[in-house]
């Protein structure tokens, strides 16, 4: 499996990329066994209250070969090797399990304004006033189908990582020690459907969201940060130029070659 060339200058412009098909159905079936196993018998934190809220399910997860596996043993390294250039990406080690269970009956959708991710909120593992990049790339993998928009969707706002990049040079990137920045895009989220094994590659600096969800259904993802083996070099330098020593793969589309 590989990226063709439109594909490629699709992420660059758009900053996100969905690719069907990627990870085989036994493996999808065998991780979505395992989650939904915790979250009917382990429950929320794994027993834990004073956990994050980003670790609220399947924390006893994250880090096993089910999880892992879909990552670092299906076509995704691979895949994100072509934007990063091989040999330049770092093994998944971790991966985020994150359901979006449906609204209750007759509760309003309230639209979700998206953010970036590194940013300290006093909630999220991170204290209020900090902030850093700490990966190169998202990759989503939808674990149950999500056919339909307002299911939970994996939202994107295409072409944002440009847009963020334009607003970071003109304030400086300190400007995220204030929390999340909501500036005026030119282009509205896309809830990106899809199936089981599909995968959505995104770049770090893409606003994204997790959507609402009023269908009947629970959504199941995974959510591998993907890094480049650079990434503590490039650092903070990124917020600005965002293409910058980590996309080795893409570097004549991007003007880095």
């Amino acid at each position: 499996m590989h990226l063709t060339l439109e594909q490629k200058k699709r992420f660059v412009a758009d900053g996100y990329l969905h690719v069907p098909a990627v990870v085989p159905q036994p493996m999808v079936e065998t991780a979505l066994r395992a989650v939904n196993h915790s979250i009917g018998h382990v429950g929320m934190t794994g027993g834990n209250p004073a956990r994050f809220t980003t670790d609220a399910f399947c924390h006893e997860l994250r880090e096993s070969a089910w999880i892992t596996d879909i990552f670092n043993k299906t076509p995704i390294l691979a895949l994100a090797e072509e934007l990063l250039g091989p040999g330049n990406v770092q093994p998944i080690q971790s991966v985020q399990i994150a359901p979006r269970f449906p609204l209750p009956l007759g509760a309003e959708p309230r639209p979700d304004p998206g953010h970036l991710d590194g940013i300290g909120g006093g909630m999220n593992g991170m204290a209020k006033g900090v902030y850093r990049r700490s990966f190169t790339l998202f990759a989503v993998v939808y674990l149950v189908d999500v056919p339909e928009p307002e299911s939970g969707n994996f939202t994107v706002w295409p072409h944002s990582h440009v847009e963020f990049q334009d607003y970071f040079r003109q304030v400086g990137h300190e400007v995220l020690s204030q929390g999340v920045p909501h500036i005026k895009l030119t282009r509205a989220g896309i809830m990106v459907t899809g199936k089981a094994g599909d995968v959505i590659l995104a770049h770090h600096q893409l606003q994204h969201a997790g959507g609402h969800n009023v269908s009947p259904h629970v959504r199941h993802a995974l959510i591998s940060r993907i890094r480049h083996k650079a990434i503590e070099t490039v650092g903070k330098d990124a917020y600005t130029d965002i293409w910058r020593g980590e996309w080795e793969g893409i570097a004549a589309l991007t003007g880095n070659g």
